[in-house]
């Protein structure tokens, strides 16, 4: 039966806490020990593979908060705000222009400047006041934010897009099915531009009312700092030196400490001032990298009751050779195990060793294993409560208290992205 399969009962016990408003930490934490209890597992057990998995999500961690304590220094430098208020004058009180501005920065962020979720403390913060006065739901920035985190790393093989192909390249053909990234990029688009119908979606009808917000100041005026300062254009060395090392190092936390290396070196930010900018930066940041580090403690307990491999057996026996059936499975495993681990890269070799040999015996071309594997990989990263593509949103938009991570993030991205996801996938591995 499916639905005893503890990866279903851990992942629906977390849905279930967090649409309760039980904090994501602690709801995790319950559904940890769900989820290896309903695998037979002991109390000692679940902790070491706990303990065993912590170490998966470390760099990622480390990242998280180096990125909260450079967002921070670029705060006290006062370039934020200057970048906020030449957003706000050139958008003035046109609000689908600085929604547009906002997806385009987000999309950047994973393809262009690799500063992925940084960004988003730096920017978002100070244009709340300006999201306010236009009654923008907060809700539909989640959704573009949502969508420029997630979608170019599906559809484009440039940057996180190059990463996220590569795992899929790698795991498929070490499975039994090679494929190249000019393949992958050549289906993928059509998940992307689904993503894009769902957000369309979101802008234009579901939510373009306008929502109120109270104006609560939450950054010091800039008014008369309009002016380049000589700690500002450190502060734009240190972001190009951000993003040179990632590109040559391809690591996240080694190009961040550099970039904090320039910021106090060269006076930005004075060094007296170090300790307050990186409790700051925790602040921020500190939360989100909790989540992300118990996730993969979530994932190894997942991993170590064999539940996913059970999911898939399980499956087989109900698709009953039908393509149609089974690539709706494909993708529904694939939604349950990316929420409950947060990751989809994470998710890529977790089930490629499973789908790749089965789709293979239902007869799906490599172009059809590729669809599915990238959409069960990417379903569920919009709308887990321990995915960076929600924790990110939430992180710039609740600075005032005014933005719930459950129902005004996780749900609107879970109901806008994932369902056109699902009906993309199983329709393009009929075709293809």
């Amino acid at each position: 039966m499916l639905l005893s399969n503890p990866t279903i009962i851990s992942v629906l016990s977390l849905c279930v806490l967090c649409l309760f408003k039980v904090n994501v930490i602690m709801a995790m934490l319950v559904s940890i020990f769900v989820g290896g209890f309903a695998g037979g597992m002991g109390i000692s057990d679940i902790l070491s593979s706990v303990y065993t998995g912590l170490g998966s999500n470390a760099e990622t961690c480390l990242a998280y908060l180096l990125m909260g304590i450079f967002a921070a220094c670029m705060e006290k430098t006062g370039i934020a705000g200057i970048l906020s208020r030449k957003v706000a004058a050139s958008v003035k009180d046109k609000k689908y222009i600085l929604i547009l501005v906002l997806t385009l920065v987000a999309v950047s962020s994973q393809n262009l400047v690799l500063v992925h979720i940084a960004y988003i403390p730096i920017l978002i913060p100070p244009l709340l006041s300006l999201m306010n006065k236009l009654k923008i739901d907060r809700r539909v920035v989640a959704c573009c934010t949502a969508f420029g985190l997630k979608a170019p790393y599906i559809a484009i093989p440039v940057g996180a897009g190059l990463v996220f192909m590569g795992i899929i390249r790698d795991n498929m053909t070490d499975n039994g099915m090679p494929v190249t990234i000019d393949q992958i990029a050549s289906v993928n688009w059509i998940l992307g531009l689904a993503m894009l119908i769902g957000l369309l979606i979101a802008i234009f009808i579901t939510y373009r009312r306008p929502r109120e917000y109270r104006d609560i100041r939450i950054t010091e005026d800039t008014e008369g700092e309009l002016k380049m300062q000589p700690r500002h254009w450190w502060t734009l060395a240190a972001i190009a030196v951000l993003v040179i090392v990632q590109l040559k190092y391809q690591s996240l936390p080694l190009a961040e400490f550099g970039a904090l290396v320039v910021i106090f070196l060269s006076g930005a930010v004075k060094l007296e001032d170090m300790d307050k900018e990186v409790s700051e930066g925790i602040r921020l940041m500190g939360f989100t990298a909790f989540v992300i580090l118990i996730a993969g403690g979530y994932a190894q307990v997942l991993k170590d009751t064999g539940a996913v491999e059970s999911l898939v057996s399980g499956a087989i026996s109900i698709m009953g050779g039908s393509r149609m059936v089974a690539a709706v499975v494909i993708v529904l495993i694939g939604l349950f195990v990316t929420m409950g681990i947060g990751t989809s890269f994470g998710t890529i070799p977790i089930i490629a060793v499973i789908f790749v040999p089965l789709c293979q015996r239902l007869g799906f071309s490599p172009l059809a294993t590729v669809i599915l594997i990238s959409a069960a990989a990417a379903l569920g990263d919009a709308g887990s409560p321990a995915s960076d593509t929600t924790l990110g949103p939430t992180c710039g938009l609740n600075v005032d208290g005014q933005h719930d991570h459950i129902w005004d993030t996780c749900v609107p991205t879970f109901l806008h992205f994932n369902i056109p996801l699902m009906i993309a996938a199983v329709i393009a591995a009929q075709i293809l």
